[in-house]
């Protein structure tokens, strides 16, 4: 009572406040107009608009522009490569003030001690007392992701239903098996009806379904998507009462389609995410403010552009007392030049100021637990376990394009034949290989892609979407084999092998993320992408990152995993060669 006490009583001006933040327009979310006025802050919570406020603490805006706090609805953290405390140091600089994150790549490594990892490392994070960043962690709900592949953990339905009544899980995680939903399958049931019971939100993935099979899934409870494929998939999803996530990741990327969907009427059911962002891309370009500027340059109105990546995201999560700048709500703020730029000039959380002219103001002591070390085990191989037997001459391949990086075609392509081996000289196709790296079984799955564009070695990386195991590409078996060899030495991280010599940057937390500084980060792993962009990558498809997605069994149309060819709309294993 003596917290409600003093912030009536600072918004009555008979105390000092804590802070107040002069000189802005504060937008109004639930107006769209802005405001000139100071913002009364204190217990971490806005008081009051208005002038002739007093503060211990008073903070001149210089004209900027208030904002609430952005909020990433849909992330995977381990995606920027960066440890958590690195991560949060340059999401907070971009106006970040919450993130629901999805821990399913670590936990796809080191089981639900790889969340938990995740969750700590978050937590020792303090400004003043203060967490700069609020986290919503999900319980990842496909682990593995699909039956075709070897993780390094399994949670199935009962481990679902313990687990997701933990207070460490907000939500149960994107449920990418919509196959096993539609077909009612008991262990996904389970997990479906542990977070309704739980009334924790559940997050969806279903690219490209609709009518009665999009019906069923929204059955399951599923509140929002970011895999969508067109314009009129993203209204039909919203006229069905999902939400759909605009996402702006590194390589996915379905914010210009996303756009031409949303109106005047219907903006209220877009939420902004950005799913999977790299370091050098987060350090280059942003975070969110990255994602509002695109979705201003694609046609929408500021206005609704800053609701989308706000109010939306909160009252989509039933986040109490976030997404706008008013009386009774979080002081979750971010100062921005301009509601077109949205470069950010400072971060306040909880009223605390955390980040200030592209810099963090806070630090985070190294965590690292044995839990996620020394995750990568492989047998050792030679170049003839990359080997395609091949009779017919004609072999399946993978698909891939500038264009839509993330979804692969299936295409019949004729190779030569030489010694009942696959002969690739002067096709253009590059050999890919999915190693199992959890067990060191030896398992390995073959396959070709076509349109890479890559030539004269070798690159790899642990970080495989969804089960995380080694993926390899090259057009020569030796310096493939040599690529597992360098990532099984390095603990994870990315490998290069060429006719001038070899490269690595390792990945010593669950082979996924670096524990170094983010500055190291980008440099080490930008500089290796750019070497391996220079070896013939075809422009638009991004090296590593793209080729993290080739064994991503949930998207259409044709994956590779460490079992081998996946026919994703068929949801089955396939062959490689085509009699």
């Amino acid at each position: 009572m003596a917290d409600l006490k003093k912030r009536i009583d600072c918004a009555m001006k008979r105390k000092k406040c804590d802070l107040v933040i002069k000189n802005v327009s504060v937008f109004n979310v639930f107006t769209g107009k802005t405001e000139a006025c100071d913002i009364a802050v204190a217990d971490g919570a806005v008081v009051g608009l208005g002038s002739g406020y007093e503060g211990a603490r008073v903070y001149d805006g210089q004209g900027s522009v208030a904002i609430p706090g952005l909020m990433d609805a849909h992330i995977h953290v381990e995606s920027s490569t960066l440890s958590p405390e690195a991560f949060a140091q340059i999401v907070c600089a971009h106006g970040a003030t919450a993130i629901v994150a999805d821990p399913h790549e670590i936990v796809n490594v080191c089981g639900v001690q790889g969340a938990e990892y995740m969750k700590e490392s978050f937590h020792r994070l303090s400004v003043n007392g203060t967490s700069p960043l609020d986290v919503y962690l999900q319980l990842p709900s496909c682990v593995p992701a699909t039956p075709f592949e070897t993780s390094g953990a399994v949670i199935g339905g009962r481990e679902t239903e313990r687990e997701l009544a933990r207070d460490i899980f907000f939500g149960l995680g994107e449920v990418m098996s919509y196959p096993s939903v539609l077909g009612a399958e008991e262990d996904m049931l389970r997990k479906l009806q542990a977070a309704d019971e739980l009334g924790k939100v559940a997050d969806g993935h279903a690219p490209g379904l609709s009518g009665d099979g999009l019906n069923a899934y929204l059955c399951g409870g599923m509140r929002t998507d970011h895999e969508n494929l067109t314009p009129e998939e993203c209204r039909e999803k919203v006229a069905r009462g999902m939400y759909v996530q605009v996402r702006c990741g590194s390589s996915t990327n379905n914010l210009a389609d996303v756009a031409k969907a949303c109106d005047g009427f219907n903006f209220r059911r877009f939420i902004t995410c950005t799913d999977d962002k790299n370091a050098r891309d987060l350090s280059q370009r942003g975070h969110l403010d990255d994602l509002l500027r695109r979705l201003v340059a694609a046609g929408v109105p500021s206005e609704r552009a800053v609701v989308m990546a706000t109010l939306n995201v909160a009252e989509c999560y039933r986040l109490k007392g976030k997404g706008a700048i008013a009386p009774g709500y979080c002081a979750d703020i971010a100062l921005v030049n301009d509601l077109k730029d949205f470069r950010v000039k400072a971060t306040f959380k909880s009223g605390e100021l955390t980040a200030e002219n592209g810099r963090a103001l806070f630090e985070g002591k190294r965590y690292l637990p044995d839990s996620v070390l020394g995750t990568v085990h492989v047998k050792d191989l030679s170049a003839k376990d990359f080997a395609i037997p091949c009779k017919s001459g004609k072999l399946r391949a993978l698909g891939v394009s500038p264009q839509s990086t993330i979804v692969t075609h299936e295409e019949i392509v004729s190779v030569g034949v030489k010694n009942g081996f696959a002969d690739l000289t002067g096709t253009g196709l590059c050999k890919l290989a999915v190693v199992e790296r959890h067990f060191a079984s030896g398992r390995i799955g073959l396959g070709v892609v076509k349109g890479y564009g890559f030539k004269g070695g070798a690159i790899g990386i642990s970080v495989a979407h969804d089960a995380h195991n080694l993926v390899v590409l090259g057009d020569s078996d030796e310096a493939m084999a040599r690529v597992v060899a360098l990532l099984k030495k390095t603990g994870g991280g990315m490998a290069l092998v060429s006719a001038e010599g070899e490269e690595t940057f390792p990945f010593d937390i669950a082979g996924l993320m670096s524990s170094a500084p983010l500055e190291e980060v980008v440099k080490g792993a930008g500089d290796i992408t750019v070497h391996a962009q220079q070896m013939g990558v075809t422009e638009g498809i991004e090296s590593f990152m793209t080729l993290v997605f080739l064994s991503l069994a949930v998207i259409p149309n044709l994956r590779l995993t460490d079992h081998g060819l996946v026919d994703v709309n068929r949801f089955e294993i396939v062959p490689l060669e085509v009699n």
